[in-house]
């Protein structure tokens, strides 16, 4: 079997800017919600089995107690925020897992949900259905990759060191460095995507950093004492915005079986019908067995 691991607040994301891209039209009050609930039933339509979507219920996370930047609700659409809750109830009435983060993210939930995938025999492999650049820390070769439903992309181990120029264990040392304007996180002065990559290829975490930029041995770097002198005025900072990029893997998220779609509840209907999609009804009746 295969396990797919969505990002619900990516998809409720991409539904709801996709539909008013090119500005043809003003997406209406659960337009976003509608289309994500239409895309996971395409997902099971094209074959998936096992589903897991991670939302974030509430936008702030552990990681706002940390550092006082992190990425909070206030740059998030309104009409997004409300349709969270929304969108959470509307895929649970089709009968699919879904994870509402509080205390923690959604890509929390989706590298736990991988790490528990990941430990079952019976998964041919794990397919986590975002292209945030986080998740490539939970990439595993092959079995565990990412999938970019809208390039129709797959993201293996390969893609990832191709694309970063390292391996998965290191993203989050190369968020830490580079930052990630997307969380919230500043990264450290002067590290850019080329130097970053460089010295991570060579060392492999931040830790393994010479102190000194006098020994560093990495071909080609230029300007290694003014990346050297930034690196120590903010180490300390560097650490804790690793440990903000670092996704946890131990969240509560039940079992493979817990994830196997088995059919709509009998609010399905009725919750299509509140969000004028009666259409779905059919489209849901079609793949259900009897």
């Amino acid at each position: 079997m295969k396990v797919h691991l969505v990002d619900g607040t990516y998809e409720l994301f991409r539904q709801h800017f996709g539909a008013s891209a090119g500005g043809s039209r003003t997406p209406g009050e659960f337009d976003a919600t509608v289309g994500v609930l239409s895309s996971t039933i395409q997902l099971l339509a094209d074959g998936a089995t096992h589903v897991g979507v991670a939302s974030d219920h509430t936008i702030t996370s552990f990681r706002n107690e940390l550092f006082d930047g992190y990425k909070d609700d206030a740059e998030m659409p309104d009409e997004l925020l409300v349709q969270i809750p929304v969108m959470e109830a509307a895929l649970s009435s089709l009968g699919v897992t879904v994870w509402p983060m509080e205390r923690y993210e959604a890509d929390d939930a989706l590298a736990s949900a991988s790490v528990v995938a990941a430990a079952d025999d019976r998964v041919e492999q794990v397919l986590i259905v975002t292209p945030d650049k986080d998740l490539g820390q939970c990439v595993q070769g092959r079995r565990v990759v990412q999938f970019d439903r809208r390039k129709r992309e797959i993201v293996d181990e390969d893609a990832v060191r191709e694309r970063f120029g390292i391996g998965p264990d290191a993203i989050a040392d190369y968020l830490a460095l580079v930052g990630d304007t997307a969380d919230g996180i500043p990264g450290v002065p002067g590290w850019g995507a080329k130097s970053t990559a460089a010295v991570l290829a060579r060392y492999g975490h931040l830790d393994d950093i010479p102190a000194e930029p006098a020994l560093w041995d990495v071909p080609g770097l230029r300007g290694a004492a003014r990346l050297g002198a930034n690196l120590a005025a903010h180490r300390e900072a560097a650490v804790l915005y690793r440990t903000l990029a670092t996704v946890v893997r131990d969240v509560p998220v039940g079992t493979v079986d817990d994830w196997q779609w088995r059919g709509p509840t009998i609010e399905f209907a009725a919750m299509c019908t509140d969000l004028g999609a009666e259409r779905l009804v059919d489209r849901v009746a079609r793949l259900t067995p009897g």
